[in-house]
């Protein structure tokens, strides 16, 4: 970036964003600053997270409070907004009858493309899915996966500077499962465009996001950059002894771990930035300590979710 040049806008905004719906409060108060390539949004059933992406959308408008995608306000530029966002959404919604490459053109037209560019992105889309032999068939007698894939064509065949993805690999078989996430990673990786992926599947979002938002009735829970907890996280090993050995636990705390002791051969620990597991392997061939297991641990976007579940909200 030169100098005088003003930084990129975070990816998604939310500025005490609330939502009601009928009445019934849905989100609460989320303050955030998304700003990675590929953003998971991740949370229990009833979260909210379809309502978040909704909101996102200009669907259902905020009670409160207020956001931004890509610097677009979402009360203010709603029409700008919707043109530079692609939406896979969770359910089918196809019309009866509609071959592939014309349900694409249709709905990159309502995005805001000219008819015959329409069509050329249309085919380009389809070609890109995997869907090209197919692309003249009604989407009625296509698979599950292949209708995934029709949801995804659609979302951008406009070419949208944030892809907004809900449950993408909903009902895949594996092979299609890594198809989808392949595919989703190479939009991920063209620097072109973000990526807003809801899902269940933690796994899924670990493999293709570098930063996720938690939501827990309502709520955010937590929100993190995955790469830099990746980066920061201290390594976590356990260490089970063929015998007991009180020098080998002095041996340890000499090297700087942070220990406790489990059992009478059993230890715990946290190993410093300049110790590595061969240091400990040496120090016990030094005490002549056999070492019956070593398990090392790191906390997985698992750990983060699940101690983001345990977060007391003030009672939602």
């Amino acid at each position: 970036m030169s100098r005088g040049e003003s930084p990129a806008p975070a990816a998604i905004e939310l500025d005490g964003l609330s939502v009601e719906l009928g009445g019934r409060p849905i989100l609460r108060d989320l303050h955030a600053s998304l700003c990675g390539r590929a953003i998971g949004l991740l949370g229990p059933n009833g979260a909210g997270k379809t309502t978040l992406l909704r909101t996102l959308l200009g669907f259902f408008r905020p009670s409160a409070g207020g956001g931004r995608v890509l610097g677009l306000s979402l009360a203010e530029q709603g029409r700008e907004l919707r043109a530079t966002v692609g939406y896979m959404p969770e359910n089918d919604a196809f019309i009866a009858g509609m071959t592939a490459v014309h349900f694409v053109r249709m709905m990159a037209e309502l995005s805001g493309l000219p008819p015959k560019a329409a069509l050329e992105r249309a085919h380009e889309a389809l070609f890109y899915v995997g869907l090209g032999e197919a692309r003249y068939r009604t989407v009625g007698t296509f698979s599950t996966g292949m209708k995934q894939m029709v949801k995804l064509a659609q979302a951008i065949a406009h070419g949208p500077r944030l892809l907004m993805l809900d449950e993408p690999t909903n009902g895949l078989d594996p092979p299609a499962r890594k198809r989808m996430l392949d595919l989703v990673r190479d939009i991920r990786d063209r620097a072109e465009t973000h990526i807003l992926l809801s899902s269940h599947l933690l796994r899924d979002v670990e493999s293709v996001c570098d930063e996720v938002l938690i939501l827990k009735g309502g709520e955010i829970a937590d929100s993190c950059n995955l790469e830099a907890e990746r980066r920061a996280n201290r390594s976590f090993v356990e260490v089970e002894l063929q015998t007991p050995e009180p020098g080998f636990a002095a041996a340890l705390a000499a090297l700087g771990c942070e220990l406790a002791t489990t059992g009478d051969a059993a230890l715990k620990l946290v190993l410093p930035d300049d110790v590595s597991v061969r240091d400990l392997y040496a120090a016990a061939d030094r005490l002549g300590v056999g070492i019956r297991r070593l398990d090392i641990k790191r906390d997985s976007l698992q750990d983060i979710f699940l101690r983001a579940m345990e977060v007391d909200r003030g009672g939602v």
